[in-house]
């Protein structure tokens, strides 16, 4: 009995390795403080873009350009954007490569790793061996384009969604999340008659939706941010991404036209122009981020690690 009240009263162990120190209350002060500044630095340049935006021309002027503190709101910036057009097709084919593309790399990225990761797949070895030589070798720029316009690809929205198709990086992870599942549920299920692609499925990505979720959000993000592959491929105005659009307006200081004459029409700042399509840009991306990020530390770090 003396025994288990001396037990009781003893404080509990800290479980920290052997290596790591406990940490201190500066040590913990300096973490907050470095932590701020990281945040700070982040959200700053997005408040300054969103701020400018929204801003008139007096307020600009005064500012002398970016605007920090704001001093009310105008959307003339918006309307004079989503008015001319350009920027509403832009969005549109940005929303269409990206759908489309990530559902194309996500297929074939899945379905390579499936293969990959059986060990009594044919030929598997020389298959990854071929998939990882891009990480030493790059694939040069001159066969990529001649490819391409070979194909007849130029000019079309699958000139954005091909190239890009499947990433080694991508393909290993998910390969590596995939040998972390117990072989023992795939041999039951193939044993029971299930074909490989039932298996897939049925077991292998109710399994897998950390990873999947981790690399479609991966794929989204290059399909959505895609600019060089649009900068060698697109010709026409009207297949123009958002990407490219972004790119004339801040180098060119173009202002969008709009569809019917602007005599008598006060323009909005170009800055405020500018600034409008950054936040258009960034904006559907940050939308869908928090939905996924639950999701990054058991996709990537499991898969990086078991690959």
């Amino acid at each position: 009995m003396t025994e288990t009240v001396v037990q009781k009263s003893r404080p509990a162990r800290d479980h920290r390795p052997v290596w790591e120190e406990k940490p201190t209350l500066v040590g913990q002060g300096l973490k907050a403080v470095l932590l701020a500044l990281l945040v700070l630095g982040v959200l700053f340049p997005l408040w300054v873009i969103l701020v400018t935006s929204l801003s008139s021309r007096e307020t600009i002027a005064e500012a002398g350009g970016l605007v920090v503190i704001p001093k009310g709101i105008d959307v003339s910036a918006y309307e004079t954007i989503f008015a001319g057009g350009a920027v509403t097709r832009a969005l549109w084919i940005s929303t269409l490569v990206t759908v489309i593309g990530t559902a194309v790399a996500l297929t074939v990225t899945v379905l390579a790793a499936y293969g990959l990761s059986q060990p009594r797949s044919l030929g598997y070895r020389w298959l990854l061996a071929y998939f990882l030589l891009p990480f030493l070798i790059y694939p040069p720029l001159v066969p990529k384009y001649l490819v391409v316009t070979g194909l007849g690809l130029k000019d079309t929205i699958w000139a954005l969604i091909l190239p890009p198709a499947i990433s080694v990086f991508n393909l290993v992870v998910v390969r590596g999340f995939f040998q972390g599942i117990p072989q023992e549920l795939v041999d039951s299920a193939r044993i029971d008659g299930a074909s490989h692609f039932r298996t897939l499925t049925r077991i292998v990505l109710p399994l897998s939706r950390a990873v999947v979720a981790v690399v479609g959000l991966f794929y989204a993000v290059t399909y959505w941010n895609v600019w060089f592959d649009a900068l060698l491929f697109i010709d026409r105005n009207d297949m123009y991404p958002i990407q490219r659009v972004l790119q004339s307006y801040l180098l060119a200081g173009q202002a969008p036209h709009t569809s019917g004459g602007t005599t008598g029409v006060t323009m909005p700042p170009t800055e405020s122009i500018k600034m409008a399509v950054v936040i258009l840009t960034v904006a559907p991306i940050v939308a869908v981020y928090p939905f996924i990020q639950r999701h990054f530390i058991r996709g990537v770090l499991i898969g990086a690690v078991k690959g």
